[in-house]
């Protein structure tokens, strides 16, 4: 990061501009109008600096994607190689490039069991969006056409598509001024043991979540079920990681009712939880479906894919029927998105990143629970780098903060003062860092979050 860096005179224009044209994601129209956005103008490995020029370190890795770090020469240089030798080709009915071919023979060896076909797209949501119309596509051709209902949780995040945010459970993302879906998507308990009550044991809350989904799909008629979508820990939900055991006992209740097992891996896929995937590798299932992105290209360019089982497609692609797969995108395999992905896969091996994050993702948990000594940190969960503290108003009744304090967003905003970026959500701060991070790296993330929240408290009269 060592640009010159832009005048005040631009930097002010700049933010003027994104004010008054930008509707970023997820924007707070009231608090926007106000303080406007922060302007990152330069990245290096774990670090980002804004216009200003301000250094972070991104404990947050940009939205869970950073995998690799940023400013790699050599992903910029397979990408502008690509630029120069074919920048776009069609995806389309019969026409394929090079790298797709190459990425989509990668991802079906490292998938699980018979996952062997992809479905590229541009993003998370779109790979769950194209996850759903093919699961629509598949009962349909199997002569299923009542088999339309998806069960998902609450608390899960899956995409923000009409279909993906519908799927998602996340009360915070479904404010009344917009619609979703109702009629075939339902909802079951998230399988966050901390917020739970009226259970002596996690094993018997583990037990009521099994009992859950089989009774909803019982209730719902197994014939008329398509699907159940599982992120296998929940993300932006508050890094919920489900009892032990739950994603078998909960597979096996999918298999048994000729459920479609989906697991949206678009966190924790590409070495968030040190595996290729997660599914099989942490948690000992083999779905029939894998969604993934972000960490895919570790940000550098856009693209998601939808990995599926080989006895599905047996199905839809049936000789004789003459059918047609109505769904993809312009930029479905893109050449030049492929290339990024590819290049990102081959770092990941050479460096063998998946082992160093295993390493310091360990290290990583183990020094983030010693902030539970603090009066408000009621939680510290997670698997490796992927972390979330939650704060409370009240230790022993877990009661939160009012939601209007924003207690996350108070810690966050005093730490990023200290040059450290946290994703605040209410009362949680999420933590996702690249997977090059050092231990050095981890001890400054936890000892300036203890400062932070020791600042956060004064600041707010808690004691």
């Amino acid at each position: 990061m060592s640009a010159e860096l832009p005048s005040a005179n631009y930097a002010k224009d700049i933010w003027q501009k994104d004010k008054d044209h930008f509707t970023h994601p997820w924007q707070v129209f009231d608090s926007f109008s106000e303080e406007g956005a922060m302007i990152m103008e330069q990245a290096d490995g774990a670090y980002i600096m804004d216009i200003k020029g301000n250094r972070y370190l991104d404990a947050v890795g940009g939205l869970w994607c950073t995998n690799i770090g940023q400013g790699r020469e050599e992903m910029a240089d397979a990408i502008a190689d690509q630029i120069k030798k074919l920048a776009y080709a069609s995806p389309f009915t019969d026409m394929t490039t090079a790298p797709g071919a190459e990425l989509a023979s990668k991802l079906a060896d490292f998938a699980p069991g018979d996952l062997d076909h992809v479905l590229f797209s541009c993003g998370g949501s779109t790979a769950i969006d194209s996850a759903y119309r093919l699961i629509q596509f598949y009962q349909n051709c199997r002569g299923q056409h009542e088999k339309k209902h998806i069960i998902a949780r609450d608390g899960s995040y899956h995409g923000s598509t009409y279909i993906s945010m519908s799927i998602g459970g996340k009360k915070a993302d479904h404010p009344p001024e917009f619609d979703y879906k109702r009629d075939t998507i339902h909802h079951i308990s998230s399988p966050n043991y901390y917020r739970s009550s009226g259970f002596d044991s996690e094993a018997a809350f583990l037990d009521f979540l099994v009992d859950e989904l089989e009774q909803k799909i019982l209730d719902l008629g197994a014939d008329k079920v398509a699907a159940f979508f599982a992120e296998p820990i929940l993300g932006a939900g508050g890094v919920v990681v489900p009892p032990a055991g739950y994603h078998k006992r909960t597979h096996e209740v999918c298999k048994r009712h000729d459920v479609l097992y989906v697991s949206d891996e678009v966190v924790t896929a590409f070495g968030r939880l040190g595996h290729w995937f997660a599914s099989e590798d942490v948690f000992g299932i083999v779905p029939d479906i894998i969604t993934c992105a972000k960490g895919l290209s570790s940000g550098y360019l856009p693209i998601g894919a939808t990995i599926y089982s080989d006895k599905m497609h047996q199905v839809i692609s049936e000789p004789g029927t003459n059918r047609c797969f109505t769904n993809g995108f312009t930029y479905s395999g893109h050449p030049v998105c492929c290339v990024a992905a590819l290049k990102n896969i081959e770092i990941m091996e050479r460096e063998k990143i998946f082992e160093h994050a295993r390493d310091v993702g360990e290290y990583f948990a183990e020094q983030l629970k010693t902030l539970l000594d603090l009066p408000i940190v009621g939680e510290v969960r997670g698997h490796r780098l992927m972390q979330c503290v939650e704060f409370v108003a009240n230790k022993e009744t877990r009661e939160l903060f009012p939601e209007e304090l924003d207690i996350g967003k108070v810690i966050s905003k005093i730490a990023d003062a200290k040059g450290l970026l946290v994703r605040p959500i209410f009362h949680l701060n999420v933590m996702s860092p690249p997977l090059i991070i050092t231990k050095e790296e981890v001890d400054f993330i936890v000892i300036t979050l203890r400062e932070s929240i020791v600042e956060a408290m004064a600041e707010i009269g808690h004691s």
